[in-house]
């Protein structure tokens, strides 16, 4: 007799020892399971503090970036501390250069305020005062004061001069570099003696200064011009004293002098502060566009006229054309010419024609504020 006979078909061998298998085997199965939970809960806890996290930091970001403090007090000319030194720093940052940031509420900085009058708070010249009040250091804080009338300019580099408000600003790349007051024709006739150095319109071809009685009319032409040429130190010309000159229009020129008064007051250039006149000719390159705005027309529509032409003064009875010592020029470079030339110095453009004395709005008859200026002299210059 087979002794295997009673055994149970090979199938049913097998069930009993699965079975004891995963009896074996529950606890740790189990054990596996609670871990998986366990660390699937963690990492779903972490991952939410991280989302409330980065919520809070993102809602407790301020909006202002720059912090503000409160202008408690109306700053005046001579004033002096450190809310005059934060004024002074932000008129900077617009671009109206006061000068120094030393907390002296001098006459520099007295220029810049008058700029950021006229041009932001478009205060007319006739109400403009000499002092920053707390309104202004409000306007101030915003952003995107100043942006140009002539956006997208042929230059990189673009000047816009506003004859209403006399003010002068360099844009590069459509952004603020400068923002000045400035002092243009007063469109009044005069008649005076001047002194002409050499290579100047009147005495081109020279060798040597010359003195003449010279009549014309302080007109600054509205139009769009270049800077064709300029010249450091002190220049003698038809139109007067001038310092680190930089020709756009014949001999009319931006340049520094000694007195910008708060209304137009030469006899066609554009004055700006002698410490700016220092780096303008570095702002601005040969070739770079000027736009002269006269709140008449635009500048396009005129063109670019050549500034009124002068005459001979009938009563001039010194010697004419006399020459006088050639130590009283202190030229000491020249520099570009034309656009469309090569690069050899460019004679000014003839005076031939004469350009309408209506250029820019009469002044209004309102006194003017009171100014600190230094004094009068008989040709302050163009």
């Amino acid at each position: 007799m087979d002794n295997h006979s009673d055994l149970p078909p090979p199938e049913d061998f097998g069930a009993p020892v699965r079975a004891s298998h995963l009896r074996r085997w529950r606890p740790a199965y189990f054990a596996l399971a609670v871990l998986l939970v366990v660390v699937s809960v963690a990492f779903a806890g972490r991952d939410e503090s991280s989302t409330s996290s980065t919520t809070t930091t993102s809602s407790a970001t301020p909006t202002t970036v720059r912090p503000v403090v409160p202008l408690a007090r109306k700053l005046v000319l001579g004033d002096r501390g450190d809310d005059v030194k934060r004024m002074q720093q932000r008129l900077k940052d617009l671009g109206f250069d006061p000068n120094l940031i030393d907390g002296d509420f001098g006459y520099q900085t007295l220029q810049a305020v008058w700029a950021f009058q006229k041009l932001v708070m478009r205060i007319p010249i006739s109400g403009v005062k000499d002092e920053f009040t707390p309104e202004m250091w409000e306007v101030a804080q915003r952003d995107g004061l100043i942006v140009p009338r002539r956006p997208n300019a042929q230059t990189d580099t673009h000047v816009e001069v506003y004859l209403p408000e006399q003010v002068l600003i360099v844009f590069k790349q459509d952004k603020p570099a400068l923002v000045t007051h400035i002092s243009s024709g007063d469109n009044k006739p005069w008649c005076e003696e001047v002194t002409i150095d050499p290579g100047e319109d009147g005495n081109l071809n020279g060798k040597e200064p010359i003195k003449k009685g010279v009549c014309g009319e302080s007109v600054t032409p509205g139009g769009l011009y270049y800077f064709y040429n300029r010249r450091s130190g002190t220049r003698e010309s038809k139109l007067g004293t001038m310092w680190n000159p930089v020709y756009f229009n014949g001999g009319v020129a931006v340049h520094g002098a000694a007195q910008v008064p708060i209304r137009p007051a030469s006899h066609g250039c554009i004055r700006i502060p002698m410490f700016i006149s220092e780096y303008f000719a570095d702002l601005v390159a040969y070739g770079d566009r000027i736009y002269i705005f006269d709140g008449v027309k635009e500048p396009e529509e005129y063109g670019s006229p050549p500034p009124p032409a002068d005459r001979p003064d009938p009563n001039y009875t010194t010697t004419t054309s006399s020459t006088i010592s050639a130590s009283t020029s202190s030229t000491t470079s020249i520099v570009d010419a034309t656009p469309d030339g090569p690069s050899t110095t460019v004679k000014p453009q003839q005076q031939t024609t004469t350009v309408p004395t209506t250029v820019l709005a009469p002044a209004t008859t309102s006194p003017a504020p009171a100014t600190t200026l230094a004094p009068t002299t008989t040709n302050p210059g163009g």
